[in-house]
């Protein structure tokens, strides 16, 4: 699978100005000192050369190899690298998820890089995977923009990967009327009103009680977001609603709760904790010299 790490692209995503960011931040690039690895330089032979292994520890859900395969071939563009499992596969502990071959210095100065995003974005994409499974094959699992900032385009394709859709992907591409909007136009109608008025193509409009639904829909809303409702009352906001935009419920959703709230009939469930709380996976890195 080595040339699936030449062709990963993610629109709105540059990858080699975040493989540059992300080894410039590490070798302390600019600062006094800095813009070299310290310990390989001293410890490792210019020309020496690694074999490298990197492998999981615990059942995750992959994601990420490509990206991190990429700070590996920034250091040494002729280093041989095979991806062994596809993104979005299972594999349980132990499982062997990359082999590189090539410069041990490149190898050790390009790790910590390479672990940490593999390893944060498969911590995502196993937890999405865990709700996705919780939800018993009733509806569809949305992630939120509760990203970490400069992260956003790689952690929502992990949760895709992890078998998630995305929500927006941010303030650009969908009104998301909350109640603070709400508050301020004076009323649910309102402000679905103005947003249909200003020629938004797509006006989500979060509702928390159950007479606000009719007034959102007639106004225009495109899709409802059913705002800290249990089960019961989620059911019966479907009911009122039926069928005539989609439905979300958001808020209050952990693993222990998502079951009952997908089985309420609504169309999708947001999960912020998948991108906000998503332990990172465990996996190593072992070198061995050639």
């Amino acid at each position: 699978m080595d040339g699936a790490m030449n062709d990963f692209t993610l629109t709105g995503f540059d990858l080699a100005a975040f493989v540059d960011a992300t080894l410039a931040e590490d070798l302390g690039v600019g600062l006094p000192g800095g813009g070299h690895d310290v310990t390989s330089e001293s410890v490792i032979d210019a020309d020496a050369r690694f074999a490298g292994t990197m492998d999981s520890r615990d059942a995750i859900t992959v994601a990420g190899l490509p990206v991190a395969a990429a700070f590996f071939r920034k250091l040494d563009p002729a280093m041989e690298i095979e991806i062994l499992v596809e993104e979005g596969a299972r594999v349980g502990p132990g499982s062997d998820l990359m082999r590189l071959s090539g410069n041990a210095r490149a190898m050790l100065t390009a790790e910590r890089s390479a672990l940490n995003t593999v390893q944060h974005l498969s911590g995502i994409a196993t937890m999405t995977r865990e709700y996705v499974d919780a939800m018993g094959g009733h509806g569809i699992l949305l992630d939120t923009r509760k990203t970490i900032p400069g992260l956003r385009h790689l952690e929502k394709y992990a949760t895709r990967t992890g078998g998630a859709q995305n929500h927006r992907m941010g303030l650009w591409d969908a009104a998301m009327i909350k109640d603070n909007h709400v508050l301020v136009a004076g009323g649910v109608g309102p402000a679905v009103g103005r947003a249909k008025a200003a020629g938004v193509a797509q006006i989500i409009c979060e509702v928390d009680r159950l007479d606000q639904i009719e007034p959102a829909i007639e106004a225009g809303a495109h899709h409802l977001l059913l705002d800290n409702m249990g089960p019961d009352m989620l059911r019966e906001a479907v009911a009122l609603v039926a069928g005539r935009v989609p439905t979300e419920a958001s808020g209050g959703v952990n693993l222990r709760t998502i079951g009952a709230i997908a089985a309420s009939g609504v169309t999708y469930v947001s999960v912020g904790r998948l991108t906000q709380s998503a332990p990172a996976a465990d996996i190593g890195l072992d070198f061995t010299p050639l």
